[in-house]
Formats: structure tokens, C-alpha cells, sequence
């Protein structure tokens, strides 16, 4: 029996916009995410906000050496509520359209985590 070729992923997104508060496991759970990134020596893309658990994953991962790249439309750019640095390098976008087009662009696989209703939506979006 030989053995069936598969592809390697470099570049992975993670996605979620879920404010885990309480949820110690949630936040246990993106941090071994972010380790296993990084161990693996692949590239994280991210919403580039500065919230849920997705910002958690990129922080993680970027302290253990992981490239990071956080994709965020040029409207929560400006609001000036993202008080956080970016984590890793960031690439402003015109929108929501444009940062979807951006995320497909440099990403090979995705994962999504527990989110708000935008999460779902995303999935859908990047699905079609």
C-alpha cells in the first residue's frame, strides 16, 4: 500500500470573537492552541482585534516565536478602542468584504472557536 499524499498547511486562521470571561477552560483551551502553532512552526492569521479568544491564541503564539498576522478593517482600526498593540505584523483592510478576501488569501486551514453570532457567519462566508 503506498502512501496518499496530503497537503501541508504553514498557515492557519484562527477565528472567534468570544468574550470567555468566566470560561477557564475556553482560555486553557486557546492557549494550547497558540503552543501547539508555534511548536508546529506554522504561521497564525488572525480578525487582528483585541478581544475573545482568537486574540488570546495570537498572543501565545507570537511569544513563542510564531509569525502572526492580524487582518482588521480600517473602521475598528479608527474607532481607537483596540487598546492593545497589534500582536505580530497587521494589515489594515477597507472592510469587512476585503478583510474576508484577506483571510482567504493567506490561509490554508482554519479553526474556529466559540464566538458570537459574527463567528457562524464567517464560517458560512469562507465556506462558499
Amino acid at each position: 500500500m503506498t502512501a496518499t499524499p496530503h497537503r501541508q498547511f504553514k498557515n492557519i486562521c484562527v477565528l472567534s470573537e468570544f468574550n470567555y470571561g468566566k470560561h477557564k477552560e475556553f482560555v486553557e483551551a486557546a492557549i494550547v492552541l497558540g503552543r501547539s502553532i508555534a511548536e508546529r512552526k506554522l504561521h497564525l492569521v488572525y480578525g487582528g482585534g483585541n478581544r475573545g479568544l482568537s486574540k488570546l491564541v495570537s498572543k501565545v503564539a507570537f511569544v513563542r516565536e510564531s509569525q502572526v498576522l492580524g487582518i482588521i478593517p480600517r473602521a475598528l482600526k479608527s474607532l481607537g478602542n483596540l487598546s492593545d498593540s497589534p500582536t505580530g505584523k497587521e494589515l489594515v483592510v477597507s472592510g469587512m468584504q476585503e478583510r474576508i478576501t484577506e483571510i482567504l488569501n493567506h490561509a490554508d486551514a482554519f479553526i474556529f472557536l466559540p464566538g458570537d453570532l459574527a463567528t457562524p457567519e464567517a464560517l458560512v462566508t469562507l465556506a462558499s
